[in-house]
């Protein structure tokens, strides 16, 4: 993790492409081997993958291997375990994280965002913190930051999103902001005319999102498995959805505490509904399922 402190400045990121040679294709990983990757991506990441899983890290890590031109899977472990640095690391985990995302998933989420809002505008709150804690390619801190905008107008109110995620290639697409026509399909037509773009040809449009959502937003790279975090908070509302089920309740329970920590007394938690913090001991009051109110 970049154990930097978070200004709430809009910052561009570059991804870099290596050469692709000819040597080196898939191939299986005995039992040794992916354990050895087992407890490398869990030292790095908090990600516990379970046996089973040996096709999977095979098939997203033999790109990479390709590019360093490493036939085999023995021969980048050792690389990644003999002085290959944090940045070698940061490829391998961008190889195996999961980023299934949509715009207004799970949408009766962004519904009770917007009442949550507008009921601390009228008490009289003028400054907004949120974070978006798996950012993934963007379309859930979007969906956040239009959300802002419908419930607030422009300029209204002093309103920013954080938005983290660990794979430095889901955070290049969140930067560029570009979807295709299939992507953002979930959004009211309306919303998509006002916040995006069109552009491209007909045929296959592009749409990019304007840069008035855009500058409600700061994208940082963030890995949710090394608390303390950067920023200090309070925040008001953290959105900390679909990532722990990859976790264990370990790493899951020093996540929520430091959620717990950044968040300000009576802010909102927002989980996925397949999530559920019941057994963790969690200092969070349920408001409904997969929603927690810090008390």
């Amino acid at each position: 993790m970049d154990n930097k402190k978070i200004n709430w400045q809009t910052q561009s990121a570059a991804r870099q492409d290596g050469p692709r040679p000819e040597s080196g294709r898939n191939q299986d990983l005995d039992p040794a081997t992916f354990e050895k990757y087992r407890r490398l991506i869990y030292e790095k990441s908090g990600i516990a993958l379970t046996p089973g899983k040996e096709a999977l890290v095979a098939a997203r890590v033999g790109k990479r291997m390709r590019e360093l031109c490493l036939s085999d899977h023995d021969a980048y472990l050792r690389h990644l375990m003999e002085g290959a640095g944090d940045q070698e690391i940061i490829h391998l985990l961008d190889a195996i994280a999961t980023n299934v995302t949509s715009f207004y998933r799970e949408p009766e989420h962004f519904e009770l965002l917007a009442d949550i809002l507008r009921q601390w505008r009228n008490a009289g709150q003028q400054r907004f913190r949120l974070w978006s804690a798996a950012a993934a390619t963007g379309e859930e801190p979007y969906t956040i930051a239009i959300t802002l905008l419908e419930t607030f107008g422009p300029n209204t109110v002093d309103a920013r999103l954080l938005a983290t995620d660990i794979s430095t290639k889901a955070l290049t697409r969140s930067l560029q902001g570009a979807y295709s026509q299939e992507r953002v399909a979930p959004i009211p037509r309306p919303l998509l005319a006002r916040y995006f773009d069109r552009r491209g040809p007909r045929d296959a449009p592009e749409y990019a999102v304007k840069q008035t959502v855009k500058d409600l937003i700061v994208f940082r790279r963030l890995n949710l498995s090394t608390p303390p975090f950067p920023m200090h908070g309070p925040l008001d509302v953290v959105f900390c959805r679909n990532v722990m089920i990859y976790f264990d309740k370990w790493v899951r329970a020093r996540l929520l505490e430091e959620i717990h920590r950044i968040l300000r007394p009576g802010g909102y938690l927002f989980v996925g509904h397949a999530e559920s913090l019941t057994g963790m001991m969690s200092p969070f009051k349920v408001v409904k399922p997969s929603v927690y109110r810090k008390i």
